[in-house]
C-alpha cells in the first residue's frame, strides 16, 4: 500500500530509472529521495541480506538489543539506509561513514569534492524510513498506529494550543491517528534541525490541512523554507517528511517501498 495523505499524489520520477551508472549522483538539492520497509514484507534470508550491507560497529550494536522485533527493526533501518546512499551515489554499501552532531545527530561523511549528502532514518514497530537529499536539512518520522498511549495528556503538555484542541475535539475513533499526524510532522521537523529534546514541541503549530508550519516566535525560523509530506505506507502505520529549501516549489519527492531486488544484488556485490 502507498498512499499520500495531505500532499501530492505518488508518481514515478527519478528514482524508478535505477540506480546510478554513470556516478552522477541521482538526487540534487532539489530532489529528496525516501524508501520504507515493512518487516512484514520480508521473505526468508531478505533480513540477513540488510545485515550484510552493515558495517561491524552497526552489528555490534544491533547484537545488543535485548527483543528480536528491536534488532530486526534496527537492521532493516540501517540496511536500507546504507542501500539508499548505494543506489544514489554508486558505491558499495560498506563504504559509508557517519559522524555525530551536536545533540547526538548522526551526520553521513559525504564524498571529497562532492555536494553534502543528507540522511535521516526512522523506525517503529514493523517498518523501517530513510529519507535523502543533497545540502538541505531533512527528517523523516513513523510511527505506529497501534500503540497505548494518552494522547489527550500528551498533546496537552507537549502540543501548541490549535492542536490540543483539534486532538480533544476528535471522536475516539480519530484521535489517535489525529495526534500521530501531529507528531510525527513534529518529530521530522525535529530530526530536520538537529535539535532534539532540546526543541520545544509546543513552539510551533502545523495545520493538517495545508501541511503548513507556524512558528510562535515568527524570528524562529522561516515556514516560506519548509515542507512536508505525510504518507501511509501501510494499513498500521504513518509516516511524515520535512525538508528545508529556499524555493520549496522546485522540489521533487520520490518516495515508496525500498526496492528488495537491488538490494539483494547490493548485498552480494
Amino acid at each position: 500500500m502507498r498512499k499520500t495523505l495531505g500532499g501530492r499524489q505518488p508518481s514515478e520520477g527519478f528514482l524508478s530509472h535505477g540506480a546510478v551508472r554513470d556516478g552522477n549522483a541521482l538526487v540534487s538539492k532539489d530532489g529528496v529521495a525516501a524508501w520504507w520497509l515493512l518487516l512484514e514484507h520480508l521473505t526468508e534470508g531478505d533480513l540477513e541480506m540488510l545485515e550484510a550491507l552493515l558495517v561491524d560497529e552497526e552489528l555490534a550494536r544491533a547484537g545488543r538489543f535485548h527483543f528480536e522485533r528491536d534488532r530486526q527493526i534496527y537492521i532493516a533501518a540501517h540496511g536500507i539506509c546504507r542501500g539508499l546512499l548505494s543506489y544514489h551515489l554508486g558505491q558499495p554499501a560498506k563504504n559509508w561513514r557517519f559522524s555525530i552532531e551536536d545533540h547526538g545527530k548522526p551526520e553521513l561523511i559525504s564524498p571529497a569534492g562532492g555536494p553534502r549528502i543528507r540522511v535521516n532514518i526512522s523506525h517503529t514497530r514493523g517498518l523501517a524510513a530513510v529519507a535523502l537529499t543533497s545540502e538541505h536539512d531533512i527528517g523523516v518520522d513513523v510511527e505506529w498506529r497501534h500503540r497505548d498511549a494518552m494522547v489527550d495528556e500528551l498533546a496537552q503538555r507537549m502540543f501548541a494550543e490549535s492542536e490540543r484542541r483539534d486532538v480533544q475535539r476528535a471522536c475516539k475513533e480519530k484521535k489517535l491517528d489525529i495526534f500521530l499526524a501531529y507528531w510525527t510532522l513534529k518529530e521530522a521537523y525535529v530530526k530536520a534541525i538537529g535539535k532534539g529534546l532540546s526543541q520545544p514541541l509546543d513552539a510551533f503549530e502545523f495545520d493538517l490541512n495545508g501541511l503548513n508550519i507556524t512558528f510562535l516566535d515568527r524570528s524562529a525560523d522561516d515556514p516560506d523554507h519548509w515542507h512536508f509530506e505525510r504518507y501511509q505506507p501501510g494499513p498500521d502505520h504513518l509516516m511524515a517528511l520535512a525538508v528545508r529549501h529556499p524555493a520549496k516549489a522546485n522540489l521533487r519527492v520520490e518516495a515508496g517501498p525500498a526496492p528488495m531486488e537491488f538490494l539483494r544484488n547490493l548485498a552480494q556485490a
